[in-house]
């Protein structure tokens, strides 16, 4: 009789302890509460256990599940280990055990039961993350690059780890349609101060889509050849501006982060930063931050705007109210008027791209054959989904980061400021105000005074 008592309270308890793993599991469900579940706890189907809500456990049941579930801990703390192990061996500095819990609980929540979109703003698609002020960003710095990339990133990085992130030590996610050589993953690895990982891009990601017809692809890129438009002939730079501008923000190396700072090779920081930008963005609502902004090469663009324009027929409750439309278009939207923000350079929120609307404007573009037929830019691509769907209130200008992307500088024209980042670039090379620029387009358009001495940099 005692030991009968015993095995049924031992088999009480374990009952116990499962329906309180279940529980631990539902509120692991939610974002605000994953945090606080322990790891060896985080099992979320329940119907694994095999047994439906309501049920009642037999002995055998119950004996069978501790033994499924003591299993899968082991195997999964074995994985575990091995991941670690494999980590260290590679030089790599991500924890295995890291929670992922940004893009795809955000898809989660835009869509019902039935799959069918939500009808929410931009905004407050983005209220999760703007909810974690003052905690300390999810966030990485963006490449893609080829090998052959690998001595002009070698500037970059350098730059923007003794300029900024020496002091934040932030990750660095690399994308290649390739893999990577040894030699780059151990040179890019031995220069940054935060984890450090390396991606492959799917190929249907950087290849032609089925309804891309290749004939007419090929009459776009000779007609801008002969129009000598810059890499009007290239097959690798519309496959880039079309990834660019619908499919990085998808990798799956980047569903852990909420923000994510481009940076490309032969590119400078030319300033100290001495505060966290990506704190900055996430505690003050910004959604997308820029340096520079310039024209577009209207051969490039010839009926992206059209298209803009069919989109937005049906889709008018995408833009908001009191948006940054000005900086796109000076007659209320019938025409485009070229201004973008140059994309080498962003520091943004991943989920604004990740946004019901954004996907739906990209997947509209991309059907249209037009990356490949013409030579659209993810700048502006971004540039005009930004400025319509994104209030203007959540749009930054870094004025005060020193930046270089061949031929352009932004770089402080405030002489007090110049002097107290320690800037290298001289204030006559900024481009902000410049005939080409779209500067004076973009203080209009947020209703912002110049700066006193602007109009000594605009010739």
């Amino acid at each position: 009789m005692a030991i009968f008592l015993s095995r049924r309270l031992i088999r009480t308890l374990v009952f116990s302890v499962i329906s309180l793993v279940i529980l631990l599991a539902l509120l692991n469900s939610h974002k605000s509460t994953a945090a606080y579940v322990p790891t060896p706890f985080r099992v979320v189907n329940v119907g694994s256990f095999g047994m439906g809500y309501g049920s009642s456990a037999t002995d055998e049941e119950i004996d069978e599940l501790v033994s499924d579930n003591l299993t899968t801990l082991d195997k999964e703390a074995e994985e575990t280990r091995k991941k670690a192990e494999k980590a260290a061996a590679a030089g790599e500095k991500k924890d295995p055990n890291e929670e992922t819990e940004g893009s795809k609980a955000l898809e989660e929540a835009a869509v019902d039961a039935a799959g069918k979109p939500v009808e929410m703003s931009l905004m407050d698609f983005l209220k999760p993350t703007f909810a974690k002020a003052g905690s300390k960003p999810k966030a990485a710095f963006v490449t893609l690059a080829r090998n052959s990339n690998l001595q002009g990133l070698i500037g970059s990085i350098k730059k923007m780890e003794s300029r900024f992130n020496h002091k934040y030590n932030y990750p660095w996610v690399f994308l290649n349609e390739v893999e990577f050589s040894d030699e780059f993953k151990n040179t890019v690895k031995s220069l940054c101060s935060g984890p450090v990982s390396f991606g492959l891009i799917p190929e249907e990601q950087w290849s032609y889509p089925e309804w891309v017809d290749l004939d007419e692809a090929a009459a776009g890129r000779k007609k801008l050849a002969d129009n000598n438009v810059i890499y009007g002939d290239s097959e690798s730079y519309r496959h880039m501006c079309r990834y660019q501008s619908g499919f990085f923000w998808r990798h799956p190396l980047l569903d852990d982060y909420d923000w994510y700072w481009r940076v490309e090779p032969d590119t400078r920081i030319t300033c100290d930063i001495p505060y966290d930008p990506f704190q900055y963005m996430q505690d003050n609502q910004k959604a997308y931050g820029f340096t520079i902004t310039i024209h577009e090469y209207e051969a490039t663009i010839k009926t992206l705007w059209k298209t803009t324009k069919d989109f937005l027929k049906g889709h008018k409750d995408y833009i908001v109210e009191d948006n940054l439309s000005k900086f796109i278009s000076e007659d209320d939207l019938e025409t485009y008027n070229l201004c973008h923000f140059w994309s080498n350079f962003e520091i943004a929120s991943l989920n604004l791209w990740r946004s019901p609307q954004y996907k739906a404007y990209f997947e509209y573009l991309d059907k249209s054959g037009n990356f490949f037929y013409e030579r659209w830019g993810d700048a502006p691509v971004h540039s005009i989904a930004a400025a319509l769907f994104l209030p203007r209130s959540a749009i930054h200008y870094f004025n005060d980061i020193g930046y270089y992307h061949p031929p352009y500088h932004n770089c402080p024209i405030d002489a007090d400021l110049h002097a107290e980042r320690n800037c290298e670039c001289e204030a006559k090379s900024d481009f902000t105000f410049r005939g080409y620029a779209c500067g004076r387009q973009y203080f209009d358009a947020q209703k912002l005074e110049r700066p006193a001495n602007w109009k000594e940099y605009s010739n």
